[in-house]
């Protein structure tokens, strides 16, 4: 069983030969809230999955309002290594500087969690297939045969942007539908487009104990869906707090994926900072 411990964590920092020089992947100006409403302006469309929350794929018929993975049945199999390996394949359809930003997200949760993205063999019976289609989305938690990750070559080929659709493949939601989000955030339903209010609906989600974080890749911003220019959401009881400008995965995002899939090892977490506490499995 895996026994949590607090412990000082030293991180380094990115070197520029690891990262992407591309402005695109690493200089955007939006969050990912933003890029996701961008990108998927264009939809629906009658060949791409029904999605709800911005860039959530459902299955034809499925409950718009339901929680798409709240069983353990939507997870990825753990082996016997103690890791867990999801089988990917990448359209050819790609450049070589894109097919970089996407593995760079794919490679950034080896370092942090037993995660394991690897390349699709002949023989997986489910995998995603990563594929530039008309915006950016993925379906939550394992669906079996190949699942389509969107990343489409016109606005969703950012760092963070392939963080949050990998997450959700691992079964996670946005953190603004969280069950108990109406303590952190207050709603403003008469800002809402009209037809889009059921993108903050609240959900039963994989929370793993975790605090609500403002600083999650998978919160919003917010002006989310807003019809007047005035916010959707606002962080309570300090609205002046930051929320929904992540640039990476946070803290509590790679701790409750940790906590979900049982990952007993995993190195430090690679951020800006220098140092900071953190909660580790051994």
């Amino acid at each position: 069983a895996c026994m949590f411990k607090m412990i000082m964590c030293t991180v380094n920092t990115f070197s520029h030969a690891e990262v992407s020089t591309t402005e695109e992947d690493t200089h955007s100006e939006l969050s990912v809230s933003e890029l996701l409403e961008r990108a998927n302006r264009n939809q629906p469309d009658i060949d791409e999955p029904t999605l709800v929350e911005g860039d959530i794929a459902i299955k034809s018929g499925a409950d718009r309002n339901a929680d798409p993975c709240t069983a353990r049945g939507c997870m990825w199999l753990k082996w016997s290594d103690g890791k867990v390996y999801v089988p990917y394949y990448i359209a050819n359809h790609y450049s070589s500087r894109e097919i970089a930003i996407i593995t760079r997200g794919l490679e950034s949760f080896s370092s942090v969690s037993c995660i394991r993205f690897r390349p699709y063999q002949n023989g997986d019976r489910e995998w995603l297939s990563i594929e530039s289609r008309n915006g950016c989305y993925s379906y939550v938690g394992r669906q079996g045969g190949a699942q389509t990750v969107s990343l489409s070559r016109q606005g969703c080929l950012y760092h963070n942007t392939v963080q949050h659709e990998l997450l959700h493949a691992l079964g996670f939601n946005h953190e603004q539908t969280r069950s108990d989000r109406d303590n952190y955030i207050r709603v403003y339903w008469e800002n809402i487009i009209q037809g889009m209010e059921h993108n903050f609906n609240k959900i039963a989600t994989l929370n793993q104990g975790t605090p609500y974080d403002y600083n999650s890749v998978m919160q919003y911003e917010r002006y989310a869906f807003s019809k007047n220019n005035l916010p959707t959401m606002v962080p309570i009881p300090d609205s002046s707090v930051s929320m929904g400008k992540a640039t990476e995965m946070s803290k509590n995002d790679i701790d409750r994926l940790n906590r979900l899939y049982q990952c007993c090892k995993y190195t430090a977490v690679r951020t800006n900072s220098k140092t900071y506490k953190k909660q580790m499995t051994l």
